[in-house]
């Protein structure tokens, strides 16, 4: 594995990239209890425009699929929500969207392989169907006016907005109400085929080994 070193702090980080393309990233800790996860992909609010490996064909996606897909990975076919059993497993679980990445996280003190598989298992089995993917939006719509309501972030985004003319970093993660209404189940699983895949993703762990 590759090690970096970092000797202010002693402590070492090591790397090592899997056959299917996977990175995976471990700090070991010592004298701590608390384990960390993070799993995430190269994927975020800034790639609405892409071409689907081995096609040629331009894809726009709607503004804020990225966040859309966050939120729906949780649910599960079975009806569960992959959020709650990691709660009852006494897990902190949580998920965001950046503008060039997605991740999904996890710390806890006890069953930290269960909430592993938890969280290999959701990220890796999406199910989308349109009863759902309506549901959401909803969900998200509410989401979106609340940070509407919140002046640092309406400063934040209208800074953005007079800062870049073009850069799709001046669209709101999230999207708006009327871009996240135009995503549906099929562009979902376009984008998550896409961005979701071991090379393009990277795990990391910090816990004493």
């Amino acid at each position: 594995m590759l090690v970096i070193e970092n000797s202010k702090v002693k402590e070492k980080l090591y790397i090592e990239k899997l056959e299917n393309g996977l990175t995976i990233m471990i700090i070991p800790k010592k004298g701590i209890q608390k384990k960390y996860a993070i799993w995430a992909t190269n994927y975020g609010s800034i790639d609405n425009e892409f071409i689907v490996p081995g096609e040629g064909e331009n894809n726009q996606v709607p503004d804020g699929i990225a966040h859309f897909l966050e939120h729906k990975l949780f649910e599960q076919e079975d009806g569960t929500n992959s959020l709650n059993v990691l709660t009852t497993l006494g897990v902190s679980a949580n998920a965001y969207t950046t503008n060039n990445h997605t991740a999904y996280l996890f710390e806890c003190t006890d069953n930290f392989y269960e909430a592993l598989d938890e969280l290999m298992n959701y990220v890796q089995h999406p199910y989308f169907t349109d009863e759902n993917v309506e549901k959401e939006k909803g969900i998200i719509g509410q989401e979106i006016m609340m940070y509407d309501d919140y002046p640092d972030w309406v400063v934040y985004m209208n800074a953005m907005k007079g800062m870049y003319k073009e850069n799709p970093v001046r669209i709101d993660i999230a999207g708006t109400i009327e871009s996240i209404s135009k995503i549906n189940k099929e562009i979902l699983y376009k984008c998550y085929d896409t961005f979701y895949n071991p090379s393009n993703m990277v795990m990391a762990f910090s816990r004493r080994f």
